[in-house]
């Protein structure tokens, strides 16, 4: 079973990595553009358009893969001191409750919005001559499938988490580093950065 888990989060996190690479091309256009528009003078009225593309297809594409490490937004400030088994059946209920009607309706309709734009090779309204947006429609219920299949390996884990009282093991892959975390790495205590901060206001004070 943990290999059939596995192997979905790798394909979420492979599917989110390659989609990444949108940020730098965003970052060289929105460059691109800024020069060109304040310094040359010569605006680009497609690039609007072509922005919202690129971030939007970020955004939906990336969605699995943030699932898949546990990364989405929520209220942790009670959830964070629940036990595993409570953890998992609230979970549950929401994904069974929430998550699948509104993933399998973003399927559902996405697909039918993406039909319509693709049967008539629709075009972005907002500047004159915009670029096609066929093909930014269909990444919707593309989205939405892994995003299904990702939120049904979270359930797995739900389930196997009320049987075994504690999570299943993830994957490992970048963290973010707290506070404490980086302290530990560095081996650096609070002590330290006390005597740190007295030795930099006391030469503060010598300099006045």
């Amino acid at each position: 079973m943990q290999k059939v888990l596995f192997t979905v989060d790798r394909i979420s996190t492979f599917v989110g990595k390659i989609f990444a690479w949108l940020i730098v091309s965003l970052t060289f256009l929105i460059t691109y553009e800024v020069f060109s528009r304040y310094v040359l003078n010569t605006p680009h009225p497609y690039v609007f358009d072509v922005m919202l593309i690129m971030y939007g297809t970020l955004f939906m594409m990336a969605g699995a893969y943030t699932l898949s490490k546990n990364g989405h937004v929520r209220g942790d400030v009670l959830y964070g001191f629940f036990p595993a088994r409570l953890q998992a059946g609230l979970d549950l209920i929401l994904y069974i409750v929430f998550f699948l009607p509104g993933v399998v309706a973003l399927c559902w309709a996405g697909y039918d919005y993406a039909a319509d734009s693709w049967a008539i090779r629709e075009r972005s309204s907002i500047g004159s001559g915009g670029p096609p947006i066929y093909m930014f429609k269909a990444v919707i219920p593309a989205a939405g499938a892994i995003i299904l299949a990702q939120g049904i390996v979270e359930i797995i884990r739900c389930i196997l988490c009320l049987k075994q009282g504690q999570w299943p093991q993830r994957q490992e892959d970048v963290k973010e580093v707290d506070v404490s975390q980086l302290k530990a790495m560095v081996h650096v205590s609070d002590e330290d950065i006390a005597e740190a901060d007295a030795s930099v206001t006391a030469g503060k004070g010598r300099d006045k």
